[in-house]
């Protein structure tokens, strides 16, 4: 090779190495520009000023735990009221939707022909009672004529078999009239429970069958009202050991989850598991006195299983994840921080429970963690400092604020939780 040669070969090569130390080090030089940029020319802070942050101090308090579920509720009794006779209705006694107690009478079917079988059979029995009077008598007079041999025994025998059979067509004759009034006062179809009328099926005028299946109006009990649910089969232990101390408290919730419409208890658990989905379902029942509940509406439901007593909680904004799992940062004097190892009971989306790692009145930082390393500066400040809005916690229907994002909400582990940033 020739020297010219060799010199233009070792020129290439210098220029392919000089391209791939500026494409190396070009992006660190324009982070280095934008970050000086941003804090010189857009008012930002400087690499050396404090960092705004939030903080909220751990604190010591009892925690509820829950298992969420979504249920139907379920009228405690629901009747479709039929004739139990066939006739035309004549009137009917009850509006759409009015609440009637036990023993009201809805409608009336035209009791003419039933009125007249069952007068048929009271004068049926005046006439036999008749008869038994007469044979009674006669009777009594073959028995004085017997004892002085005036008639023969067999005519006395006859007499009073007559007697014994005319008490017997007696006492039929009361069975047909007990019979006909009780087909009488079907004609009056009266409402086998309290509760609440449906929309009307039939309307005055029309002919009904006691064989048809389709009745008059569907009568409802609201008042309690029942709703069913399930829960994971995992769950059973903790409902069982529930059970045991007395019925569980449940809650009712709306369907954006931050109130209740109603409190009731755990009435029972069904005695097996669904094979196929793995759950067992429960049957709770609330009072519904403002009937806030529904047959056939879908109720989002939270039964109180425990309560954590006395446990160190922050806001769940503090939790952040790391490679060797969950951690804090806490405000050291001097307003740095420190990153701090926890371990957690539970968490929500709105405050955790720690285990270890952390002492009541201790400040965590909430937001602001971009920045933060192992002695950072930080200022700390208010939401509009940061600006960042601390989220409001939601309150519970006992009393006490948070949500539960679903069945492993309840009782997550700390290897359970999100991650969200690295110390």
């Amino acid at each position: 090779m020739t020297l010219k040669r060799r010199i233009t070969v070792l020129m290439i090569a210098a220029v392919v190495i000089a391209a791939v130390v500026g494409v190396y080090y070009m992006p660190h030089w324009q982070q280095t520009l934008a970050a000086v940029s941003k804090g010189g020319r857009r008012g930002g802070p400087a690499a050396s000023d404090p960092i705004p942050v939030l903080v909220a101090a751990a604190r010591v308090a009892d925690v509820p735990v829950y298992l969420d579920g979504v249920g139907t509720a379920k009228a405690l009794n629901t009747v479709t009221v039929r004739s139990q006779v066939d006739g035309k209705i004549v009137d009917i006694y009850f509006t759409e939707g009015q609440e009637v107690p036990k023993g009201y009478v809805l409608a009336k079917i035209d009791p003419t022909t039933y009125q007249a079988a069952y007068d048929q059979t009271v004068a049926k029995k005046a006439q036999d009672e008749a008869q038994l009077a007469n044979a009674r008598l006669d009777l009594d007079r073959y028995t004085r004529l017997a004892a002085t041999n005036a008639v023969n025994k067999q005519q006395l025998d006859t007499q009073r078999a007559l007697v014994a059979q005319l008490e017997a067509q007696i006492k039929l004759d009361q069975a047909a009239i007990d019979n006909a009034r009780a087909i009488l006062s079907y004609t009056d179809i009266v409402a086998p429970i309290a509760g609440r009328t449906g929309i009307r099926l039939v309307d005055v005028g029309n002919l009904v069958r006691g064989a048809e299946a389709n009745g008059i109006v569907i009568l409802t009990q609201l008042r309690p009202i029942s709703v069913f649910f399930s829960l994971a089969q995992q769950n059973l232990p903790d409902l069982t050991r529930g059970m045991a101390d007395g019925k569980l408290p449940v809650d009712a919730l709306t369907a954006d989850g931050k109130s209740a419409l109603d409190k009731g208890k755990v009435m029972v658990i069904d005695n097996q598991v669904d094979q196929t989905t793995g759950t067992v379902k429960l049957k709770a029942e609330f009072p519904n006195d403002n009937l806030q509940l529904w047959p056939g509406q879908f109720v989002n439901v939270q039964v109180l299983i425990d309560t954590l007593r006395q446990v160190v909680v922050v806001p769940t904004a503090a939790i952040q994840r790391g490679p060797n799992g969950p951690f804090v940062y806490v405000l050291k004097e001097g307003n740095t921080v420190t990153v701090r190892r926890v371990t957690l009971t539970q968490q929500d989306d709105v405050r955790a429970v720690v285990a270890t790692g952390l002492q009541a009145g201790e400040r965590v930082v909430t937001t602001g963690f971009a920045r933060l390393t192992e002695g950072t500066q930080v200022a700390v400040s208010d939401a509009g400092d940061a600006g960042q809005v601390a989220p409001e916690a939601r309150p519970r229907p006992d009393g006490t604020r948070g949500t539960r994002g679903g069945e492993k909400g309840r009782r997550s582990s700390s290897a359970d939780l999100p991650r969200t940033a690295n110390p």
